[in-house]
């Protein structure tokens, strides 16, 4: 790559970046909240949209939507950045990591999803992790650059749909319970019956907070239906 040549892999904007040392994943840094019940999630095809962005106070920017849009701030970080700055912040960007995906694909993914939660990060933006998963073989990889014992969003949208996508899911819920130990979950989506089982049977010690979250989209769909 020549130095003149336009940087679309973002390859001279990583000199900088906090690695690791397995993957050279960018790191990203955990967070914190002390009220939750100020933090609504806005889903990225929505954010500048000037009717949602009045409501902007409270609202964390999602990805939890097609690649085709979260594409879109991969190729124009810089753009994006005097958007988000408006905003309580963003939930990390969630590039898919299909199941049927070449390893190589799925590692770049991971990559230019923590690569962007980093960046923004850097540029004073906050960022809620979002752990994400495929199958078992990628719990090699796809924790490398998640914080430990922080507040973190999932999705578990699309994933209950069959047995072995369910069966994924949960495998990879566990595992990131087990090596990541968050302190709060902000849950995106219908919560699967195992997981609230758990929650009913834990005597709360050591066991986090999870939290159902709607995204403010829905929520306004609800208000508009006259829906509780």
């Amino acid at each position: 790559m020549r130095m003149t040549d336009p940087d679309f892999l973002h390859y001279l904007k990583t000199g900088n970046m906090n690695l690791t040392e397995n993957f050279g994943i960018p790191k990203v840094k955990g967070i914190k909240f002390k009220d939750l019940s100020k933090v609504d999630l806005l889903g990225f095809n929505y954010c500048t949209n000037p009717k949602t962005m009045e409501e902007r106070e409270n609202a964390f920017v999602h990805f939890f939507l097609p690649d085709h849009y979260i594409e879109r701030v991969w190729n124009a970080p810089e753009y994006y950045e005097t958007v988000f700055s408006q905003y309580k912040g963003i939930v990390q960007p969630d590039f898919s990591i299909y199941t049927d995906m070449p390893k190589a694909m799925q590692i770049w993914n991971h990559y230019r999803r923590n690569w962007l939660a980093q960046y923004y990060q850097a540029k004073d933006i906050r960022v809620i992790p979002a752990p994400n998963w495929s199958d078992e073989n990628s719990f090699e990889w796809c924790f490398d650059g998640e914080p430990e014992k922080s507040t973190v969003a999932i999705s578990s949208v699309g994933t209950q749909l069959n047995e072995r996508s369910k069966r994924l899911f949960l495998l990879g819920y566990q595992q990131m319970m087990s090596r990541l130990q968050p302190k709060i979950v902000l849950f995106h989506g219908r919560i699967p019956a195992e997981i609230t089982a758990k929650m009913e049977g834990s005597n709360g010690e050591n066991s986090p907070i999870i939290v159902p979250i709607a995204a403010y989209q829905e929520r306004l769909r609800k208000i508009e239906m006259g829906v509780n």
